[in-house]
This record gives C-alpha cells, sequence and structure tokens, in this order.
C-alpha cells in the first residue's frame, strides 16, 4: 500500500527548496510569509546578518482591526498593506518573496499582489 506524505510535510520540503534559492540581503532582503490555521505571519529579513528588519502579523490589532476572521483573503490583503508600510518607512523598497513553501494562491497571492500595490517591487 502506498503511503502519502502529509501536507504539512510535502510544504517543508518546498519551503527548503525554495530557501536553497534565495537569500535576502541588507539592499534586498527576504519577505517571508508564513500561514497558520488562524492566522499569517509576515517578515522582512536580512540573512546576511540573520537581523528581522520588520514583522507584521493577524495577532496585532492594527491588522486585525475591522475583519471579521484573520484567516482569510480579506485578512492577507491587509497585512500585505501594513507590511509594505512599514517596510517603505525604513526605506525598504524591494524584495525578494519567500512564500514559505505554500502555494501562490488564494491567500499568499492577495498578500503578495496587496504588497505590490502598496509599493513593494519583487
Amino acid at each position: 500500500m502506498v503511503k502519502k506524505r502529509s501536507r504539512a510535510l510535502v510544504r517543508k520540503d518546498k519551503h527548503k527548496r525554495i530557501r536553497n534559492k534565495i537569500t535576502g540581503t541588507a539592499q534586498m532582503p527576504r519577505l517571508a510569509v508564513f500561514r497558520s490555521n488562524n492566522h499569517m505571519y509576515a517578515q522582512i529579513i536580512d540573512d546576511t546578518v540573520g537581523n528581522t528588519l520588520t514583522s507584521a502579523s493577524t495577532l496585532e490589532k492594527e491588522v486585525s482591526k475591522g475583519l471579521d476572521k484573520t484567516n482569510n483573503v480579506k485578512a492577507a490583503e491587509k497585512l500585505g498593506e501594513v507590511v509594505a508600510k512599514r517596510a517603505l518607512d525604513q526605506d525598504i523598497k524591494t524584495v525578494v518573496f519567500d512564500r514559505g513553501g505554500f502555494i501562490y494562491a488564494g491567500k499568499i497571492k492577495a498578500f503578495a499582489d496587496s504588497a505590490r500595490e502598496a509599493g513593494l517591487e519583487f
């Protein structure tokens, strides 16, 4: 009988392959996204020194204010706007997008599109 691997293990393997190809630098940091069943998290990271330059999540009141749920497309769009605004405040204009092994559709796509509309380039 063929055993099917869990989605979590498949996602982690995809993320490892992605991380082997992309890294964040001081000039072009990495925009990393993670989504759980209830929330989304985003960080802008300089991998050369291992520092998180800015971050946001749907746990914060600024992001979750006015939202019914914190795990839908609307919440992802709001998170993208907030992360882009915080990045632009620190003069970060271009980033490398790390989708964290998640499929580029739904919440991840909505997050990326709203971050681009708010001014980030990737």
